[in-house]
């Protein structure tokens, strides 16, 4: 068991909240019940993920993303108002990580995937429009048909991919960004790496992937950062003792 301020404090210093400029408010969103002894984590602070954490008995939400983004009208109203009556209803805090969760080293939307895909040699990569920040990671593979990286990335991933196969045929040194990063081939081309993996995709990367010579794989922007929060959740759970339940709700995009 753990407190709410116990375990903001902890995952806060652990992801390094604050270091990274954000689009979000990253940490406590909503405050809920002082005590903790189940925790919930999941991508996305949906209606469909606040009702399995009701279902579940979790006392604390954790997502990749929460409910208050830069930008967004003050007024609360629609989903965003059920969302709210909810969480307070039934005294759920919802803690977000936005960026902190995608570059986390250990724990990370990218390193973790990376490190459990067996690359090697691992280099930040990934640049924002903050200079100093890298998001993704870089390494190198052990030799491999695309067609074999394809299958193992669906395996991982649990998502089919959507394909650009400019590249070679053997794969040797791949980038990956998590989420909705395919503008970043850009990036993953000057690198001069044999493929990039992202969430997303659009109508322009098609043909860039072909006509610079790079395999490109989109896994889905929500298969691919639930990594970063189920890693969490399990850290979390050896910590502080406290049970954890992953919310895997379905999101094919």
């Amino acid at each position: 068991m753990t407190t709410l301020k116990e375990l903001c404090a902890y995952t806060d210093e652990l992801l390094q909240n604050g270091a990274l400029p954000d689009y979000c408010n990253n940490g406590l969103q909503v405050e809920g019940k002082e005590k903790i002894t189940r925790i919930a984590t999941a991508v996305t602070a949906s209606l469909a993920t606040i009702h399995a954490a009701i279902k579940c008995g979790a006392h604390a939400l954790i997502v990749h993303h929460g409910l208050f983004w830069t930008g967004d009208s003050y007024v609360i109203a629609g989903s965003k108002r059920d969302k709210l009556n909810l969480l307070l209803k039934h005294e759920i805090s919802l803690i977000a990580y936005h960026l902190p969760l995608d570059a986390h080293q250990e724990l990370g939307n990218n390193w973790k995937a990376a490190r459990d895909m067996g690359w090697t040699e691992l280099q930040p990569f990934g640049i924002t429009k903050n200079k100093n920040i890298l998001l993704g990671v870089r390494g190198r593979v052990p030799s491999i048909s695309r067609d074999k990286f394809r299958w193992r990335l669906e395996e991982y991933y649990q998502h089919p991919a959507h394909c650009a196969l400019g590249g070679p045929s053997k794969i040797k040194t791949a980038a990956l960004i998590s989420g909705g990063a395919h503008r970043s081939i850009s990036e993953a081309i000057s690198a001069g790496v044999d493929c990039f993996i992202t969430g997303s995709f659009d109508e322009p990367v098609w043909h860039q992937a072909y006509e610079e010579g790079i395999n490109f794989f989109a896994l889905g922007h929500s298969a691919t950062e639930r990594i970063g929060p189920q890693a969490l959740g399990e850290h979390l759970k050896e910590r502080f003792g406290v049970e954890h339940h992953f919310l895997d709700i379905p999101n094919p995009f």
